[in-house]
Order: C-alpha cells, then structure tokens, then sequence
C-alpha cells in the first residue's frame, strides 16, 4: 500500500495544503482513510509524518477540512512556528500521527484523569533519516509519553522505522535508554518547554513523566483507534472534526465522499505556487533556565 502527495496553494503561507492520494491515484483522507496497521500480525503501524526532524513550521493534519490534508497551523491569524528551546532546533524526531486513531475529547482517561485533545494520536520517530513531510512510513512501536497539555491528555508514542538499520535492535522503551542515551530526557524536556516562549507554563506530565513501554503504548493506540471508529460510525458525535472520506464509509453514510466529490475539494484550492520565505526569527534560540 503506497501513498503520494499533492501540493496545493503557496508553500509557507496561509493557503498551503497537502492533499493525498493512494496507489489507484485517488484522493484519501489521511485521518480515516489510511489504515492504522501496516501489519497488524506484528503490530506494525502507519504513521503520516506531519513535521520532519529539525525544522519549525507546526504542520499537522487538518482534523476539521474536507479530506482533512495537511496545512500549517494558525495562531491570531499567523502561521505558527515551534520556537527553539535552547539546545533543542526545531522538532527532534520526526513528528507525526497514526491514521484512524482519535484522542477523544469526551473520555475522561483513567490513567491521567484528563479528556483526549480530539486529535489523532501523536507519535516521535526516532530514526535515522529526515523523513519528507506528507511521508507514510511503517513503524515499530516502543513506548508512549502521556503529556497533559492544557488539562487535555496528548499522548505521545515512541516509534522507529521498521526500515532504518537500528530497528532490530530497538524493541521497547528501554532500549532506547540504552541505545540512544539522553534523548527520552530530551524528549520530556522538549514537551515540556516548546510553548514557554509564547507565553504559556510549562506542560505537565502523567506518571511523573516516565515513559511507559511498548505494551502499554500499543494498548493506548488501539483505545484511540476504538474511538475512531465510534466517530466514523457516527456512534460519537464528531463536533467540528470533519469525517469525509473516499474509502471507509458505506455510500449511505453522510461521511462517504465519491471521487468526484474529492477532486471538487481539491479543486477548489489553488495550484501549487512560490515558496514564501520562512521569517528569519524562526531561527532564534530562547534560554530558560530548568526548573
């Protein structure tokens, strides 16, 4: 199962989108209609990479658009950067979503005592190379970091590529300790600090910001993928998410979306123009003494 991507609008502006299309060159939602297993026999998951490692713009799955593509994020009408929280540049792993999962925002967790933050679940690649944004790769999970992000659970798994050369020997959370020292302290830290130079406290953590292991986190994503269905089967309410989609839903669901439906959507943004230039204060570092 492959996908491709499609660029629309200006790259670096309010009307850059990222639509996708799998192998029959239709379009698809990357939220419902790739599938969360790769290989569900070893538990191997999809993961649509939103943010590739070391750079700023917070790109992310746009939960509430037609066929939900990817877009940067807005804050006050700007588009929104992650600042750099010295020593960290940009995002340190590559920053993505598992399709077909969803934090809902009407269950109340029983480990963090917070409701889910109605996004899909978010996951930390580790691996060695720099993946392109808009890239679905196969990944092997290893443990799952529970953030509390302004009083909502935000889960945050730990995953590689099942094609990067140290996947064999990354198999759970602590191999990463032993193999990759310092970089789950790195993790929290980051979590814990990038909103600061907005303005906002730190963010918190369950279980006192120790990661839990491959089983949990497994767990964790099949929960969040139990309330995906709910949501596309109209069993939960969907608020503002948007649920259309080409390949899931029935053709007497109001979410099924026909092929020429998509490619309306589509359709209706412009083509793919000049690249605006990313600001030069992007690249300042800000200096926060620990806490």
């Amino acid at each position: 199962m492959s996908f491709t991507v499609e660029e629309r609008g200006n790259p670096n502006t309010l009307s850059y989108r990222l639509f996708f299309k799998n192998s029959d060159g239709k379009y698809v939602s990357p939220f419902h209609d790739i599938p969360m297993y790769a290989d569900e026999s070893q538990n191997i998951f999809h993961v649509v990479v939103e943010v590739p490692r070391w750079t700023n713009s917070k790109m992310e799955i746009a939960t509430k658009d037609p066929l939900n593509p990817i877009k940067q994020d807005v804050k006050k009408g700007n588009l929104r950067y992650v600042a750099n929280v010295f020593p960290h540049k940009g995002y340190i792993w590559n920053y993505g979503a598992i399709p077909q999962t969803w934090e809902d925002p009407g269950h109340k967790d029983g480990d963090t005592g917070c409701c889910g933050d109605n996004d899909p679940i978010d996951v930390c690649e580790i691996g060695t190379k720099v993946c392109s944004r808009g890239e679905v790769i196969k990944v092997k999970v290893l443990g799952v970091l529970a953030m509390i992000d302004e009083g909502e659970t935000d889960w945050k798994v730990m995953a590689i590529n099942v094609e990067d050369p140290e996947a064999k020997d990354l198999n759970d959370i602590s191999d990463i300790q032993r193999l990759k020292p310092g970089y789950l302290e790195a993790t929290v830290d980051w979590f814990r600090r990038y909103k600061v130079p907005d303005g906002k406290p730190e963010n918190q953590f369950a279980f006192n910001g120790a990661f839990k292991d491959k089983d949990f986190a497994i767990e964790t994503i099949k929960s969040t993928h139990g309330f995906w269905k709910a949501l596309i089967s109209e069993k939960t309410n969907a608020g503002g998410l948007n649920c259309k989609n080409t390949c899931v839903s029935a053709g007497d669901s109001p979410f099924c979306c026909s092929t020429d439906e998509a490619k309306a959507v589509v359709g209706r943004t412009s083509p793919c123009g000049t690249e605006d230039h990313i600001p030069c204060s992007v690249d300042k570092w800000f200096y926060y003494e620990k806490k």
